[in-house]
């Protein structure tokens, strides 16, 4: 029997994932940091190293002469490409658009951001995206590899379409990664929000490196991302994390799906905003509340408590059901008082079993849903050069 022959390109894909995972956890890393992280020999790090470079995954720069070291040459560090190599992300949501221009390393300035007001209908969200793209593409200094859209709602990752989107109903049946490709010229990935904000903590946020852990967005709706053995949990059609519309109180609000009284209605930063607007009868969103509170101008406490309480329920809900080491909050409300977080864990207790609780640390989410949709594409362009490998190996 002939000895098993391993494929040459495919190992040399699977080194070049090895390294480029290294970097993106434990980087800016040396070539010799490289081949520690990742067993590889120094001939094969030297290999995939300019492999990467040649592509524009990886830039290699000097360390800053600053920086204690050895008598010899200056070390040669490796880092995610910040400038070779572009994606864009978008953002849509309820109350604003945002466009981002960003490196293969998450990063993006102010002076690559354009935003602008949700239109009312969808034409004119796809021409104001087109529109903001185009000024990013014209103003940089290399074409985009692709871009990543970050959307409200039930995206059904089969058809690239967004099947239902409670809170931004004119995207219902629409496929906006389609027509911004056919437009733009340019690949587009679509991604469910909270799935897009799980990658952003996963690729350039506080869960790098984290095989295991879970993120609920309370922002416009709720949503959860889980990330199990390395793996995004999409479900069979991508629409797994839903739980916003779980129906806690009946006689409550009505939810942008039909019915009263879901999570989305009551445990988000708009459901804040709802109570605070209801009760100083003037419409505010979640940022003049904060602001107002911040300044002394509104008394929010009563409508911050109520959020909260609610907002236990949710995280009681995944931390029972998913059982993750570690779940990451996203949301602003969290911010409408020093406290605030605090008394999140305080209420915890009463809704979560002890044993799951026990074993599940909760924190605030560092991303953002830019992050998210940045980190979608360039999930999704790395999957493509190389593929991504099973937790352990």
């Amino acid at each position: 029997m002939s000895p098993t022959r391993i494929d040459t390109p495919l190992l040399r894909r699977m080194n070049e994932r090895r390294m480029f995972d290294a970097v993106l956890v434990g980087g800016p890393l040396s070539r010799k940091a490289v081949g520690r992280a990742t067993g590889m020999a120094a001939p094969t790090v030297t290999k995939t190293a300019d492999s990467l470079l040649e592509r524009g995954m990886l830039e290699e720069y000097a360390d800053s002469p600053s920086a204690p070291r050895k008598a010899g040459r200056p070390v040669r560090l490796l880092r995610l490409a910040a400038t070779r190599s572009t994606v864009l992300g978008i953002v849509v949501d309820a109350r604003h658009c945002t466009v981002v221009a960003a490196g293969i390393d998450g990063r993006h300035r102010e002076e690559q951001t354009v935003r602008f007001t949700t239109p009312s209908t969808y034409r004119d969200v796809i021409a104001g995206l087109v529109k903001a793209c185009r000024t990013l593409i014209r103003t940089g200094d290399v074409a985009p590899l692709g871009v990543g859209i970050s959307m409200p709602g039930l995206v059904d990752s089969a058809q690239a379409k967004v099947l239902f989107s409670p809170n931004l109903h004119i995207l219902d049946g629409r496929s906006p990664a389609a027509d911004l490709e056919g437009r733009l010229g340019i690949g587009c990935r679509m991604f469910q929000e909270s799935h897009a904000l799980c990658l952003g903590e996963s690729m350039f946020g506080a869960a790098r490196g984290l095989a295991d852990f879970a993120l609920l967005d309370v922002s416009t709706g709720l949503g959860l991302g889980v990330m199990s053995g390395g793996r995004l949990l999409t479900g069979s059609t991508g629409l797994a994390g839903e739980i916003g519309h779980l129906r806690i109180d009946p006689r409550g609000p009505r939810c942008g799906c039909g019915n009263r009284g879901c999570l989305d209605t009551l445990a988000t930063d708009s459901a804040l905003a709802r109570r605070v607007s209801e009760r100083l009868g003037r419409r505010l969103g979640v940022d003049d509340v904060i602001a107002g509170v911040r300044s002394g101008r509104i008394d929010a406490t009563d409508a911050l408590d109520a959020t909260i309480d609610h907002l236990a329920v949710a995280v009681g809900a995944v931390v029972n059901i998913f059982n993750p080491a570690t779940l990451f909050v996203h949301g602003a409300l969290l911010s409408a008082a020093h406290d605030a977080f605090t008394r999140l864990l305080d209420r915890l207790p009463g809704a979560v079993l002890k044993p799951s609780y026990a074993a599940c640390t909760i924190v605030r989410a560092r991303g953002s849903k830019r992050t998210g949709a940045v980190a979608g594409i360039v999930d999704h362009v790395t999957a493509g050069l190389f593929p991504r490998l099973e937790a352990g190996s």
